[in-house]
């Protein structure tokens, strides 16, 4: 069917959109990052202050109504970042959207679609990841350590996102003959979902390897280490993401396998592309194994968990833009 240029048009708006709206909310979650600490300082000394006047300063006043506290900037700056957090995740799905109406298929055909689609992936995981902790009885952070987070979290999205819309970006058009399978609903949508969680595992484990060094000296990193969440707080969480979402990695380079046979008549010919999978699963698998082993725990799992982010990343842009294979469909 041709393309609709019109939303098309619309598609490209709404990306650059989202974009801004992410940068939007990650100054805001450094603001509180680094005005947090210190807001809550101030507030310490005030109150210091007023009890320090005596027990008459603490005597209601007959007729008095006390004005509602205003909450801490701080707090203001992470609830604003969140909104604008769930506001680009919005608009960024709309640009998605109208990038597959536009031209009538799943709008990951090309690798400006795919490094959208993790991105939106990883968005979608951070917010998911947020909203349970604060609602979680027993807390693993603060809300402002929790909060701070995200900042680290969309850099690395800002980042790819960029480079997709410049360096990757393809104009909307029909599917190469060679994706035209309902696989790609199944084998890429799998991919895309495995590929943004696994970005927010690999950041909170360098974040935990930061917040270990803070740990282990305190003069180090002293006024970055000590705002965000425990050690342990930031390796239960890259360790549950990354747990929970390699099944569905697995399934998806098993259902590349089975659409290469159908596609190519062989399961499996060891193309750039299937090879550096399989290294990022095998990767993976060992942070797993190591995490639950004794010795291997903590920085040397979370090491583990960097170099198979290092391995996806090297796989969607090396391996999908310099590499010859049967998997080059990047539309560039």
């Amino acid at each position: 069917m041709p393309v609709n240029q019109t939303l098309s048009t619309y598609s490209d708006m709404a990306y650059a959109t989202s974009v801004v709206v992410y940068i939007a909310a990650m100054l805001l979650y450094f603001g509180e990052f680094a005005y947090g600490r210190a807001g809550a300082g101030v507030r310490k000394r005030e109150s210091a202050l007023v009890n320090a006047g005596g027990g008459a300063a603490s005597t209601p006043v007959i007729g008095h109504v006390e004005t509602p506290q205003k909450r801490p900037l701080s707090e203001r700056l992470g609830g604003m970042a969140v909104a604008m957090t769930v506001l680009g995740a919005l608009v960024h799905a709309a640009s998605l959207l109208l990038r597959g109406f536009a031209t009538g298929r799943v709008p990951w055909g090309n690798m400006y679609e795919f490094g959208s689609a993790i991105c939106l992936a990883a968005v979608v995981a951070w917010v998911i990841v947020l909203f349970r902790q604060l609602r979680a009885e027993r807390r693993e952070a603060t809300p402002a350590q929790l909060r701070g987070l995200g900042g680290f979290l969309m850099l690395p999205v800002i980042l790819l996102l960029f480079l997709s819309g410049t360096v990757l970006y393809a104009k909307a058009a029909p599917l190469q003959p060679a994706l035209q399978s309902y696989w790609i609903v199944i084998h890429v949508a799998a991919a895309i979902v495995s590929s943004g969680v696994l970005l927010f595992a690999g950041v909170a484990s360098v974040l935990y390897l930061l917040r270990c060094r803070f740990e282990n000296n305190p003069l180090k990193l002293a006024k970055f280490g000590s705002r965000l969440p425990t050690s342990q707080a930031l390796d239960r969480m890259a360790y549950r993401a990354t747990v929970i979402i390699f099944p569905v990695w697995t399934f998806a380079i098993v259902a590349g396998a089975i659409w290469a046979e159908a596609a190519w008549g062989r399961f499996w010919g060891w193309d750039p592309k299937e090879t550096c999978s399989f290294i990022a699963w095998v990767v993976y698998a060992a942070y797993l194994h190591a995490r639950a082993t004794a010795g291997w725990r903590g920085v040397r799992a979370a090491w583990i968990n960097i170099f198979g982010l290092a391995v996806m990343i090297f796989n969607l842009f090396f391996i999908n833009i310099v590499v010859a294979g049967l998997h080059s469909y990047a539309g560039l």
